[in-house]
């Protein structure tokens, strides 16, 4: 039996389980199965591969596609030069080796949406899914700021961002967990009057569908995009590494 699964903490959010599943039996591989894994500590990730020898394949979700990089053997040169992973592959005599999907899943939702007036973005958080977007916008020669509560030297805090820049960064990121189930009374606190029908919103929450960080530029007339195809393209491409690998 190969086994695949996920990794994070919580998981109580994620369709990954749900979406391999139905994959598998779609394709009439039953020789597989998807498992969630929540870690509470990444320092866990060590047992795990050592409890489930048949594992071949992990995706990595919040908050551990950082911390996780010290415990693979090795790292895909696109994961190396993002600094985040989110698919492992386990290779032959015990190697595991990291890659960042996410870059893949962003960029090819991201571009069809694309307009002239978007020139500047606004990515909101640092962590490891920021890393992927300031990675696909930099390739898309798109200027952008990274927005934090705790805002790192060249980095903004929420309460910088007023009309004119809201006005000026037509393009905004959300890669923050504010908003994603059970919590779905939060969102990043922006200026949301401000922005129009020149704006893209994108968040890469997909559960709900609609978020409140949505919902809101959605009122102001701006273009909306969740995570969901992200995730869907990215699992595929998850799924084609973890086969090239066996």
């Amino acid at each position: 039996m190969q086994l695949f699964g996920l990794i994070g903490f919580p998981l109580s959010h994620s369709f990954s389980k749900l979406y391999f599943t139905q994959k598998f039996t779609v394709q009439g591989i039953v020789n597989a199965r998807y498992e969630l894994f929540p870690l509470a500590n990444i320092q866990e990730f060590t047992t795990l591969c050592a409890q489930n020898p048949h594992l071949k394949g992990l995706n990595v979700t919040i908050p551990y596609k950082e911390a996780v990089i010290p415990y693979l053997s090795e790292l895909d040169e696109e994961a190396r030069q993002i600094g985040a992973v989110n698919t492992i592959a386990f290779l032959p005599h015990g190697r595991t080796k990291g890659y960042n999907t996410d870059v893949y899943g962003f960029e090819q939702t991201l571009v069809p949406l694309l307009q002239p007036y978007h020139r500047r973005a606004l990515v909101l958080g640092t962590g490891g899914a920021a890393k992927a977007v300031v990675f696909v916008l930099g390739k898309l020669q798109i200027p952008y700021w990274q927005v934090s509560r705790n805002p790192a030297p060249g980095q903004l805090h929420y309460g910088q961002i007023d009309q004119k820049l809201l006005q000026t960064c037509t393009v905004v990121v959300n890669t923050t967990p504010l908003g994603m189930y059970p919590n779905i009374h939060l969102f990043p606190p922006l200026p949301y009057q401000f922005a129009g029908k020149q704006h893209l919103f994108y968040d890469l929450v997909y559960n709900p569908e609609q978020t409140l960080f949505l919902e809101k530029a959605a009122r102001q007339g701006a273009i909306i995009q969740n995570g969901l195809q992200m995730l869907h393209l990215q699992a595929e491409r998850a799924w084609q590494i973890w086969n090239n690998n066996r």
